[in-house]
């Protein structure tokens, strides 16, 4: 009987290395080359800027002491957005960091939840003011008393045009004005005399929150539609088909400058028009998968024994069609960016927010041109698009047991 256990034991060991070799060898392919990790490497800093930024870039002290008493002035000014990116980081961070049995979906619901409930409970206590007053953290009165303080590595905010220094417009990087001033701009100041490298900082916000979110809604509905289309085929096929042919024929640019026109200009509105245009590219994905699993033996068999259809469909087909749609996801993040980069660039980006495309808009409106208001935010928006694309190019090739035989990754 021990003898039996054990070759089951065994067995059961070598069935589970079979079953995680395949993932494993997928990511040690993607990983393999160079610009795979230039890409991760550049999407890591982005994520840290944007999850850090109030941190990061702030005119207001970290941590100080005042009159013997130690306070945390960051904390007061920081919106529920801020707490919630903080607390699904965190979160997130821990998760895959700790030994925790979780798989995937549950971590997600867990990341969310953590985000949503921190960002809640931080509107609620520790409500952030609608205006602030930048120059009241270089004064006198606030410093009178303050017996030390931490400062971020940037001290100026992305809204602090520095006007209590008499001084307003574009400067160089490393001017001899600033450096009079007691000023240290190390990538120039813009038009309003702001800080560039704090707004580049808290610019990564937007670029990062447009391209998740609006692919994320654009991979639930074609999953959601693409999979009906290929489990279903018939009519069922050909009505969704003619769905995505109309929506591939509307221009996402002019729809959102409609949109902008009539409606104002919202971040949120941006990242649910990109995502409801651009699901048909997925749907298309997802179907042709769908095509080729809907025959296979293990499908029938859930089929057979009775499953309920959302359980055939996303639990036992969607995770083995799963691969071309994750490739096409890092594509479309790209896109997604360069969609607002484009808006802000035309003026019709968000207000009261910095963006890569609203930089590279002063920087073409400029009377002389001043490179730095070019070269930052273009070289930003290249290298974010550039670092998706290798991303999805690694991904494309791991999948492919073409190239990995050709790679010679076993």
């Amino acid at each position: 009987m021990t003898e039996i256990s054990t070759k089951a034991s065994a067995k059961a060991i070598k069935k589970h290395a079979r079953q995680q070799s395949f993932g494993r060898r997928i990511l040690r392919s993607a990983l393999a080359g160079w610009g795979v990790k230039i890409g991760l490497l550049w999407v890591g800093l982005l994520v840290i800027a944007a999850v850090f930024a109030p941190f990061l870039a702030n005119s207001m002290p970290i941590i100080m002491s005042k009159g013997g008493e130690i306070s945390l002035p960051v904390l007061n000014y920081m919106t529920g957005e801020d707490f919630a990116v903080l607390g699904a980081f965190i979160v997130a961070l821990l998760l895959w960091i700790l030994p925790i049995p979780i798989n995937f979906r549950l971590s997600l619901i867990v990341v969310l939840v953590a985000g949503v409930s921190a960002g809640v409970v931080g509107n609620i206590f520790l409500k952030a003011p609608e205006l602030v007053n930048y120059s009241q953290f270089r004064s006198a009165s606030f410093n009178e008393g303050v017996e030390w303080k931490v400062m971020p590595p940037i001290p100026y905010a992305a809204e602090d045009y520095l006007r209590d220094y008499g001084y307003r417009g574009l400067e160089r990087p490393l001017a001899d004005k600033a450096t009079e001033d007691g000023r240290l701009h190390l990538m120039g100041t813009e038009e309003n005399s702001g800080d560039v490298m704090s707004r580049m900082i808290h610019a990564s916000r937007i670029a990062l929150s447009i391209g998740f979110v609006a692919t994320s809604i654009a991979m639930v509905i074609g999953v959601i539609i693409g999979g009906f289309m290929g489990y279903f085929s018939g009519w069922v096929d050909m009505l969704g088909m003619r769905l995505v042919e109309i929506f591939e024929a509307i221009p996402t640019l002019f729809l959102l400058l409609t949109f902008v026109a009539f409606f104002g200009r919202n971040l949120y509105m941006m990242m649910i028009i990109i995502g409801v245009t651009s699901w048909s590219g997925y749907a298309r994905y997802i179907r042709a998968e769908f095509l080729k699993l809907r025959k296979q033996d293990y499908v029938q068999a859930a089929i057979a024994s009775g499953l309920p259809l959302k359980s055939v469909l996303f639990r036992h087909m969607l995770p083995n069609g799963v691969a071309p749609l994750l490739v096409a996801a890092s594509f479309g993040v790209a896109s997604a960016i360069l969609a607002e980069a484009t808006l802000s660039f035309l003026g019709l980006g968000v207000v009261g927010a910095p963006s890569w495309g609203q930089m590279l808009d002063q920087a073409v409106k400029s009377s002389t041109f001043n490179w730095w208001m070019a070269a930052f935010p273009g070289g930003a928006i290249f290298m974010t698009v550039f670092a998706y694309n290798l991303i999805g190019e690694a991904l494309r090739d791991a999948i492919d047991p073409h190239m990995a035989r050709n790679s010679g990754v076993n």
